[in-house]
């Protein structure tokens, strides 16, 4: 074993798919990519997630208390990864990047109709934005888009460096 540099730890650690958060406070929408998240729970299914006070997201969530998350595939990524790069206090993200809002139905913030995947999102527990960003969110509706057989997602592993999923395999499994 060689050492690793602490700060290449997260690389090892963030498996999960990139998504898209949306919010929309007064009117104005925005969306950020995200990659710092994790299932906490699943029923009712619970996500932490972690938003830098810096993001312009990060206003509107504490204060809205609502979000979606929306997981895109393959397709979009050069889109996901250029909305990570730019602020949506300058410009709207949906406008530039070609994205369709879609009025949701349990929040205020819209939709991603380019994502296979939305989950509408409650904001539940803020004990950890103070210290750490961190907010746990509950999945209050999810939608899916069945003309998307099989999306691919990305995951990122820093730098600009991504990996796609891969192949399926599938173990016997004794949880319910």
């Amino acid at each position: 074993m060689d050492d690793l540099a602490l700060p290449e730890v997260y690389r090892l650690l963030e498996p999960g798919p990139v998504v898209l958060m949306t919010t929309a406070d007064r009117g104005r929408r925005n969306v950020m990519t995200m990659s710092w998240h994790m299932m906490v729970e699943f029923a009712p299914p619970l996500v932490a997630c972690v938003v830098s006070s810096g993001d312009y997201s990060f206003a509107a969530l504490k204060k809205t208390q609502q979000c979606v998350i929306a997981i895109p595939a393959l397709a979009l990524a050069e889109n996901v990864v250029a909305i990570g790069n730019c602020s949506g206090r300058q410009i709207d993200k949906f406008e530039r990047f070609g994205l369709t809002p879609l009025p949701a139905q349990m929040v205020s913030a819209p939709l991603v109709a380019e994502c296979f995947a939305n989950l509408e999102c409650k904001v539940v527990d803020t004990a950890l934005v103070a210290k750490y960003n961190l907010f746990v969110l509950e999945v209050v509706k999810a939608w899916i888009d069945p003309a998307q057989q099989q999306p691919k997602t990305i995951h990122h592993h820093g730098y600009g460096t991504f990996v796609v999923d891969g192949e399926t395999i599938t173990f016997d499994s004794k949880m319910p």
